[in-house]
């Protein structure tokens, strides 16, 4: 069930003896597609994935996940059921647990971020994004360069927004197209070069641990 504003969702409690500890984004996806085993992406439900705990990456840092390795078998411990993306580029799908960014190098001209994380490295581009809420945020911006540079200062306290230049709202499912050829970076990994992307949300798709 998505999270709701001002309710308290996960609860305290260690990763289990079958769980995996993931150390980056990338990882979280990897371990999500190894449990579909060729299923159609989003076709298995998060009771019959393994949990995954957390000890890297942005979708870490939004939950606020500081433990180390051996802090996740602890009772103390944080458990939540969270969202989780996938990305269709080419008719190829792809598992995104944090972010997919599109772009051209250097950021210039149209830059879009579909957010299920708030952060992307130290920017929190998406400062209402909550892997919790059944929803993806997406940030399409058209900055000129001056504008850019201010945007990068302040980026890291999510204060980039609002801007007039800078489009944001939510969706589940959502076909984005560019008008022109954009690098497709999946949870900070170079997938491609694409003029669209289709993305949609699984709700409560995967159990974490931080």
């Amino acid at each position: 069930m998505p999270v709701e504003r001002s309710k308290d969702w996960g609860e305290t409690g260690a990763l289990p003896d079958d769980g995996t500890v993931a150390n980056s984004d990338l990882a979280v996806g990897a371990a999500i597609r190894r449990a579909h085993n060729g299923a159609p992406l989003g076709s298995v439900s998060a009771a019959d994935i393994a949990p995954i705990g957390l000890v890297g990456g942005d979708l870490r840092r939004t939950l606020g996940g500081r433990r180390g390795r051996g802090e996740l078998r602890t009772p103390d411990a944080a458990r939540a059921t969270v969202d989780y993306g996938v990305v269709t580029i080419h008719g190829d799908e792809l598992v995104f647990v944090a972010h997919v960014v599109c772009r051209k190098a250097g950021w210039r001209g149209r830059a879009i971020g579909v957010m299920n994380a708030a952060f992307l490295g130290h920017w929190n581009v998406a400062p209402r994004a909550h892997p919790g809420d059944g929803k993806l945020d997406v940030v399409d911006s058209t900055l000129s360069f001056s504008d850019r540079l201010k945007a990068r200062r302040r980026l890291v306290a999510g204060t980039h927004v609002p801007h007039p230049s800078i489009t944001e709202y939510r969706s589940t499912n959502k076909t984005i197209e560019f008008g022109t050829e954009l690098d497709v970076w999946v949870d900070g990994s170079l997938a491609g070069r694409a003029t669209e992307v289709s993305v949609r949300v699984v709700a409560d798709g995967v159990r974490v641990v931080v």
